[in-house]
């Protein structure tokens, strides 16, 4: 058990507009925190469709959740999720009105703490019933960040002991225990025993500093195996273990992540280390790893998706919220927000994606975890082909761009989201262009249309038309009409899924560039695209 320990931002979930005061309240406590409002009745900072699968998720990803609701809602939607009372993060009901504060899950993760901070804010006394927290003011089996409890069987045999009239003697350095109510006996049989060593006696409450330092000079073979290895050597819990550091050459080693997740601790890069196989080095107190080395940088590519949040990948979601720095044009950064105040946030022009992802790479070598944000899906005329374009060119002159843990995640394109609106003009076979001659010339495009349309293909257009080329969509269509009848469906669909969204289908006749602009997605059907009421679809077969 690891103790309080720090976590994803704060989870403030609620279902209706009554809410919201009590939500900004709690969230004015926490900076970066969130608060989630169900999609359709409430405006918050973010939306979901279904409350018990969001705050399921929440729990399996191990965020810390206030609930603006009854108790007994927030209990069956997250039974399902319940085992180890140990792993769980801290669940809390809050009364929409915030008249009360009620700890349900995390006892063991500071849940009641949280508890007592938010009815503070609110000025109401937390609904606290941890016998062993009553009587001591604090949960003994809860230390604080830095320290790890050894073993909570023999935890709460000792509060039990406690309770029943025992005394105990503090050995060690345990700071947030001296202001507490504990009964205190220097010749105590009980003892609580702040120690990085293994200590197996019954009558101590063991907690293990986390101070110890595993230095990984060869990466080859089981790395977590020979590290706790050399912590049995020294007698040492492997709970007291505060980070794996390995050589910088080493960064991309994949054996050494997977043994830093075995072991439950961050994993550091630096090259003043010592040279045998595994060095251990132990600190008077806990270690502050951000002062070791540095971690592996990470470059994520996210896409928003056409613009409403419900579109928005989860895994996309929880990219942004943890990412130290969010690159991208100005307007989807602003689509992308609100953000925390401990996260940089760097806009720039629209046209400036190399540079961008040049800056973003810089940012990520140095270790930090980076974020760019396309609309859309980022592999569809968006920024990660720009990421991969500047990695391509940059690996020889910038040889530590290539230890940058680089993820590109999926989103929900233009095209997609448009198609869905209508039915499945996508159904079958089609192609998507765009009309922007920008970075290739405008005979290129119109070579690509004509064997689309030779193809039967259905066509997905983007940026089909700007001030800067107010005819070419026309003439693009000129070609399309060579090969496509006149009753051909097109749908337009422009700002899809943002407030402004318009959909419209009209037949390849009806069609002409005042219909559209550069944010109008336009899908012109293939000869089998067939539209009934307000249904548009491409059949399977052909």
């Amino acid at each position: 058990m690891a103790g309080v320990k720090t976590r994803s931002t704060l989870a403030i979930v609620v279902l209706g507009e009554s809410a919201m005061h009590t939500a900004r309240r709690i969230q004015a406590q926490y900076a970066g925190s969130l608060v989630h409002g169900l999609a359709g009745r409430v405006d918050a900072d973010l939306a979901y469709e279904n409350f018990g699968a969001q705050l399921r998720s929440l729990y399996a990803a191990d965020t810390p959740i206030v609930a603006l609701c009854a108790a007994g809602i927030v209990i069956r939607a997250l039974a399902p999720c319940l085992s180890d009372k140990q792993a769980e993060p801290p669940v809390l009901a809050v009364a929409q009105d915030g008249s009360a504060v009620v700890p349900l899950l995390g006892g063991m993760s500071g849940v009641n703490v949280l508890a007592k901070k938010i009815a503070a804010a609110l000025d109401v006394k937390p609904a606290i019933t941890t016998s062993g927290e009553l009587r001591f003011g604090t949960c003994l089996l809860a230390p604080p960040e830095g320290y790890a409890l050894a073993d909570i069987e023999r935890g709460k045999r000792f509060v039990s002991d406690l309770l029943a009239g025992e005394t105990t003697r503090i050995e060690g350095h345990a700071p947030w225990l001296d202001h507490v109510d504990v009964p205190r006996n220097a010749d105590a049989r009980l003892a609580v025993r702040v120690t990085p060593h293994i200590d197996e006696h019954d009558d101590a409450l063991v907690i293990h500093p986390r101070c110890v330092v595993a230095w990984v000079h060869d990466v080859s073979g089981p790395v977590a195996e020979r590290v706790r290895d050399a912590l049995h050597m020294h007698r040492l819990s492997p709970l007291a273990l505060a980070a794996l550091v390995a050589p910088t050459h080493a960064m991309t080693c994949d054996a050494l992540a997977d043994a830093a997740s075995a072991l439950d601790v961050p994993l550091r890069f630096s090259d003043g280390m010592p040279s045998r196989d595994i060095g251990i080095t132990v600190a008077d107190g806990p270690v502050d790893v951000q002062t070791i080395g540095r971690a592996r940088g990470t470059l994520t590519v996210i896409g928003l998706g056409p613009g409403n949040a419900d579109l928005m990948t989860p895994a996309s979601k929880a990219a942004l919220i943890a990412a130290q720095d969010v690159l991208g044009y100005e307007t989807y950064l602003r689509m992308a927000g609100p953000y925390r105040a401990d996260q940089c946030v760097h806009m720039s022009d629209n046209r400036e994606e190399l540079q961008r992802a040049r800056h973003a790479f810089e940012l990520a070598s140095g270790g930090r975890n980076v974020v760019v944000v396309s609309s859309g899906d980022p592999g569809v005329f968006a920024m990660a082909a720009a990421v991969l374009e500047a990695l391509d060119e940059g690996r020889a002159t910038h040889p530590e761009w290539n230890a940058v843990k680089l993820n590109i995640l999926p989103g929900v394109s233009a095209s997609l989201a448009t198609a869905a609106r209508v039915g499945a003009p996508l159904g079958h076979d089609f192609c998507v262009l765009s009309l922007s001659d920008n970075l290739k010339p405008w005979d290129v495009i119109e070579k690509r249309i004509t064997h689309a349309c030779e193809a039967d293909l259905v066509m997905a257009f983007y940026n089909p038309l700007s001030k800067a080329r107010p005819s070419q969509f026309d003439r693009a269509m000129s070609i399309v009409r060579q090969y496509r009848d006149a009753a051909t469906p097109v749908v337009l669909g422009r700002d899809v899924g943002r407030p402004a969204e318009t959909i419209r289908t009209v037949t390849l006749a009806e069609l002409h560039g005042g219909l559209v602009d550069m944010r109008t997605m336009v899908i012109v059907g293939s000869s089998r695209t067939r539209s009934f009421g307000d249904w548009v679809y491409t059949p399977r077969w052909y």
